[in-house]
């Protein structure tokens, strides 16, 4: 064996990989799905929202394998009762202190939290509680932000600093109060956010969405009074140096 590799077991099945993998690297590797919502691989890789958790023989309570790494002779159970329990009530408490307006959401049909409701089968809130009503921030010229439907997995902040390294956003306040927003707790338009949409496509959910014009649009087009003149987009264009 070399040294640069560990031998472990992931639901009775051999896995060979490279020393500092983690398990739900480890598993995919063996074709083996492990649920996410906080994850994004290089860059938001740290076990917040604990849908990865699995069990590992010898421990006490669960492992978050999107942060634990292999190590030699590990055996990995990832689907037993105990843990689709836990990812269960996990899932519960999080749509607990979600909006309930998923078919009116630009995100229906497309959206990570509602997929695993579904796959988890979670039909009924069992710890219904206390929620914050935060208003909507559509000032920005492109972005529109509902925290009303984050769920704090922190992929949009990761995004902004780590990969557009701008840092417009971040996690403010503490305990129940914690939420996504800006310095002050200003809106995107009066920060430093470029508008450049990587928060969007890191979401997971409804939380952030392009700002929409499609109506407007279809109204230009019914008005009698209105020429429309159209272009095909996006144009091809050639940079010469």
């Amino acid at each position: 064996m070399e040294e640069n590799l560990v031998t472990l077991t992931i639901d009775d099945i051999k896995v060979t990989t490279k020393k500092g993998t983690t398990i739900l690297e480890a598993a995919k590797e063996a074709g083996i799905d492990i649920p996410t919502l906080c994850f994004l691989k290089d860059i938001n890789e740290v076990g917040d929202c604990r849908m990865c958790i699995v069990e590992v023989e010898g421990r006490r309570g669960f492992a978050t394998s999107c942060i634990q790494k292999v190590e030699e002779g590990m055996v990995v159970h990832t689907h037993t009762p105990n843990v689709l329990e836990a990812r269960h009530v996990i899932l519960d408490l999080i749509i607990s202190n979600h909006a309930k307006d998923c078919l009116t959401c630009t995100r229906l049909g497309n959206c990570e939290l509602q997929a695993l409701a579904a796959k988890f089968n979670v039909l009924n809130i069992e710890f219904p509680g206390e929620r914050i009503e935060h208003q909507v921030d559509d000032l920005s010229p492109s972005i529109v932000r509902d925290f009303n439907k984050c769920i704090l997995c922190r992929r949009c902040v990761a995004a902004c600093k780590n990969v557009q390294k701008i840092g417009a956003i971040d996690c403010i306040n503490r305990g129940f109060e914690s939420c996504i927003s800006t310095t002050e707790n200003k809106s995107l338009n009066d920060v430093n956010c470029t508008n450049c949409g990587q928060c969007i496509e890191a979401c997971p959910t409804g939380a952030l969405h392009e700002k929409e014009t499609i109506n407007d649009v279809w109204a230009k087009l019914k008005n009698p009074d209105t020429y429309v003149v159209v272009q095909t987009a996006p144009a091809v264009r050639v940079a010469l140096r």
